[in-house]
């Protein structure tokens, strides 16, 4: 990975220039394009028919983003046969249940491999719906539209797709490309500011990983982009166009985590099994943030993290006004056994992404993870908890 900072912006006509500015962006990830640009949404249509050649859709959203901006979506494709389907929102809805009933609705409505989803939401409808098209027919396409800040950076690229069960998350799914992802940053007005700092979680995790200069980046930016109006600015659109830049480097050279995809599992072996065990009541990007915290001190303790790397990312963490310790009411024996139970186990033992120190991982020549003892990692999960 290198530690380069973003890459010189350019304007709309996609040049250099004295604006200094990117505000519209299209790039191709391992075959797909991707867009982000201010008022996309009204490009979905258009986009979904160039890249899918489908003659009837199904959008996939949830009742809170169907009511603001399913409309406007199912109007621009004028005279498309449309259909919208509806998810109640919430982590606890992404589930089997939920898939069946998605497939049997669009069976209902007679949708056959001509066919292709719109999945409109955040990170668990993008889950959901493209978990739908990878099975549907034995697999239809479908088309990415993220509606949160950390959809837009992080779970709309890269094309895994997945369900929860009562045994930890996206522990059912399938790898299934999207045909595109559509990111409107103006979207993002309506975003609850809660979920607006949880979006930052993964764009942190970004800078971690594989940019230090980014890292830095975004901890100078956090004011400005969490004050009033600062999703509409160019340095937000900036900040989402980088951090797809840099997952997609990492899906492109390992699209389905043989290797070195596994550093962007950083934060989320804890992570995950801390929002399980709160039945989903921290928001996604909480409980990455509470999992890279506490695993960057796993990593220092164990000797791997460089010393300082933990307080860096606790200091951005809080200044984007997140959590970074254990939540009291979680017992640490049954977060090292959720975490035993992850899809990131192996021969029974958990296996960790750790930084070397901010921009850099570690255990490059032993697969990107690393085995922790069970002992150290209680040790920290106890010392670490919420005051």
């Amino acid at each position: 990975m290198t530690d380069r900072g973003p890459r010189p912006p350019v304007t709309e006509s996609g040049r250099g220039g004295a604006d200094t500015r990117r505000t519209t962006w299209t790039r191709d990830v391992t075959g797909y394009p991707v867009t982000v640009a201010p008022d996309s949404l009204g490009s979905v249509a258009t986009i979904s028919a160039a890249v899918t050649s489908a003659h009837r859709f199904a959008i996939i959203t949830d009742e809170t983003v169907r009511d603001l901006y399913a409309t406007r979506v199912v109007e621009a494709f004028a005279t498309a046969d449309v259909a919208v389907l509806t998810v109640q929102a919430g982590e606890t809805h992404k589930t089997r249940e939920s898939w069946s009933r998605l497939t049997d609705g669009m069976l209902r409505l007679g949708h056959g491999r001509d066919s292709a989803i719109v999945a409109l939401g955040g990170g668990v409808v993008g889950d959901l719906a493209g978990f739908v098209a990878a099975t549907y027919m034995r697999g239809i396409p479908f088309v990415q539209v993220p509606t949160t800040l950390l959809a837009m950076i992080d779970a709309s690229i890269g094309g895994k797709t997945g369900v929860d069960t009562p045994h930890g998350k996206n522990l059912v799914g399938a790898f299934h490309r999207p045909a595109a992802v559509i990111a409107d940053p103006t979207v993002l007005a309506t975003l609850p500011p809660r979920e607006l700092r949880a979006g930052f979680a993964e764009a942190i995790k970004h800078g971690v990983i594989a940019d230090a200069k980014y890292f830095a980046h975004v901890r100078d930016s956090l004011p400005s982009l969490l004050a009033p109006a600062g999703h509409a600015t160019a340095r937000m659109t900036e900040l989402i166009i980088r951090s797809i830049e840099l997952k997609a480097s990492v899906v492109e050279r390992d699209e389905h985590e043989g290797g070195l995809r596994k550093i962007l599992n950083f934060g989320h072996t804890i992570g995950h099994a801390v929002e399980a065990l709160g039945n989903y009541r921290l928001l996604h990007g909480e409980a990455i943030s509470i999992g890279m915290a506490l695993e960057a001190e796993v990593g220092e303790r164990a000797g791997i993290s460089a010393k300082g790397t933990a307080d860096a990312i606790r200091s951005v963490l809080a200044a984007a006004g997140l959590p970074s310790a254990r939540p009291g009411g979680l017992d640490p024996d049954q977060i090292i056994e959720t975490a035993r139970g992850d899809k990131k186990t192996m021969a029974g033992s958990i296996e960790f992404a750790i930084p070397l120190g901010i921009g850099r991982m570690a255990a490059e020549e032993t697969g990107w993870t690393a085995r922790i003892g069970e002992e150290l990692i209680r040790e920290v999960l106890e010392e670490c908890v919420e005051r």
